[in-house]
């Protein structure tokens, strides 16, 4: 039995340090949220939800950089408080949920910009499109324990996208020239990571 602890102990001196300083963390879809603003008529903005948020984050603890980042949004489930108004959303003109009922992202690099703040640059898979982006990630490193003892991190998430560059082109202009519903669109999504 000692010996069997001393080998183990011996080989993992040989693993490699982002090796074995990595974690694996759970995407809590009851405390995360997606949520998306858009110009209105030019002079207002509509802000909505998506539904949940589900994915893994592969934290490497001695180098956050190493680290990778896969998420999934429920599309079908848009909420922007106007049943009729998420009905379009969820249709062809939009997000065409029935063919396309998930939003993913899968992350490509992580730079560190300050301490708790990171950019993550990966793609973004929206209504069939794959694109990339940059996400602004702020939140800190150091765990919490829940009342349950769980292991927890949490933290935003924020970028810009144009939806056309992902197929959504229904537009219709004002008199004014601007457009009923805005190109931009900004993301925000609020995370807690629960380790496993």
């Amino acid at each position: 039995m000692f010996r069997i602890a001393r080998l183990i102990a011996l080989a993992l001196l040989f693993v490699p340090p982002g090796l074995a300083a990595a974690s694996t963390w759970k995407i809590d879809p009851a405390h995360s949220a997606a949520h998306f603003a858009v110009k209105h008529l030019v002079v207002s903005t509509v802000r909505g939800d998506m539904g949940p948020v589900s994915g893994t984050v592969v934290l490497d603890e001695a180098d956050p950089t190493k680290s990778t980042v896969t998420a999934s949004v429920d599309a079908t489930a848009i909420n922007t408080r106007d049943a009729k108004r998420d009905e379009h959303l969820r249709g062809p003109d939009f997000l065409d949920t029935a063919k396309h009922p998930t939003v993913t992202f899968t992350s490509s690099k992580i730079e560190k910009v300050a301490d708790g703040q990171y950019k993550v640059s990966g793609d973004l898979t929206l209504r069939g499109v794959t694109k990339p982006v940059v996400l602004t990630v702020e939140g800190s490193l150091t765990p919490v324990r829940d009342p349950f003892g769980n292991t927890k991190l949490g933290g935003s998430a924020t970028t810009r996208i144009d939806r056309q560059d992902f197929g959504i082109a229904w537009s219709k202009a004002l008199d004014a020239g601007g457009l009923v519903v805005g190109n931009t669109v900004d993301i925000t999504i609020d995370l807690e990571l629960t380790k496993q």
